[in-house]
């Protein structure tokens, strides 16, 4: 990052021609951002909107909405909202490719207790090959946006078998805020930021059929969103898009009213991430400069929720390759010293 212009509003560094920075110091996208909301000031979605679209689809199954729930803040404020806030029984799911930590999982597991909701959690090795496979041939693909397309399947097919109408997600304003994007796992991969690693992983993905462990893993969000319909329609929500609440604010209550605990291993900091995110984080910063976690966070700056000052503290890299290497030796890969 040291060797790219950062942009002096957000956190993007300037990456040609995607991303520009001009002799303003600003990049691209927030000139982008500025003349759009200068020409049509973005619509700032009401609590009112959600209460009606659940109001809509509670009681017609045996849960009312299936949430995602990994550990972290978000996910696990949005189980207690769902629970606490907007009186809907939920069904809590987890979904562990095997690289979940055990603090996030503690996590989980004492807030169902806690709350008392219905709990499922799914653990597969199925998705290893293919990140080996990754490694192995040194792919720009993003890890964690293959990871994205394996879960939202998984958690549409899930929602399916239990004919539940809202899939609730932890996902923040930084990320989106608009749904049918939501659904595609919070990354417009047509936007400049996210162009040339939606290329590297898509190229990534059309030569998947070669292994054939993965010849019916979906190609694309697109995809998923395509075979979901024809199982079962479910809608797609988060609650921080409705909700003026600061993270911090609602971590003070999660630890107050949950026991909850920013897990000791995660990047960014005070987040909650897998494992594998680690490696996903360190081949992102290798190929392009930056994460799919600049992204949000200038999205965040740019809406006036995040201070830039924040953002770098929050997204300086705090890990090194003897660790890498830690996660990745059940994978069979080791990275090279640098």
């Amino acid at each position: 990052m040291s060797e790219r212009r950062l942009c002096t509003r957000c956190v993007l560094p300037e990456s040609e021609p995607e991303i520009r920075i001009g002799d303003d110091g600003r990049c691209s996208v927030c000139v982008e951002h500025d003349r759009a909301a200068a020409a049509a000031p973005p619509s700032v979605p009401q609590e009112s909107d959600f209460l009606k679209m659940l109001k809509k689809h509670r009681g017609k199954s045996e849960h009312d909405c299936l949430v995602m729930c990994s550990g972290g803040k978000d996910s696990t404020s949005a189980l207690y909202y769902m629970k606490k806030r907007y009186r809907m029984n939920p069904l809590a799911f987890t979904f562990d490719h095997g690289f979940e930590t055990d603090d996030a999982l503690r996590n989980v597991r004492r807030a169902v207790e806690i709350l008392d909701v219905d709990y499922l959690q799914y653990r597969s090795t199925f998705i290893h090959d293919m990140v080996s496979h990754l490694l192995e041939t040194d792919s720009r693909a993003v890890i964690c946006h293959l990871c994205s397309i394996w879960y939202m399947d998984l958690t549409f097919r899930i929602a399916a078998r239990f004919r539940i109408p809202i899939i609730i997600a932890g996902w923040t304003k930084g990320q989106s805020t608009d749904e049918g994007v939501m659904s595609k796992c919070a990354c417009n991969v047509t936007d400049p930021e996210f162009l040339r690693m939606g290329e590297a992983t898509q190229a990534f993905l059309d030569r998947l059929g070669d292994l054939p462990k993965y010849r019916d893993f979906p190609r694309s969000m697109e995809e998923v969103l395509r075979r979901a319909r024809k199982r079962f329609k479910s809608v797609v929500l988060s609650p921080h898009w409705f909700l003026p609440t600061e993270a911090d604010e609602y971590v003070r209550m999660l630890g107050r009213e949950l026991g909850w605990e920013y897990p000791r291993e995660s990047y960014p900091a005070k987040s909650t991430n897998c494992l594998l995110n680690f490696v996903s984080v360190h081949n992102s910063m290798k190929h392009f400069g930056y994460t799919h976690y600049h992204v949000e966070m200038s999205k965040l700056i740019r809406q006036g929720m995040m201070t830039r000052k924040e953002a770098l503290e929050l997204l300086e890299i705090d890990f090194d390759v003897p660790f890498l290497n830690s996660i990745v030796e059940k994978l069979g890969h080791t990275f090279p010293d640098e």
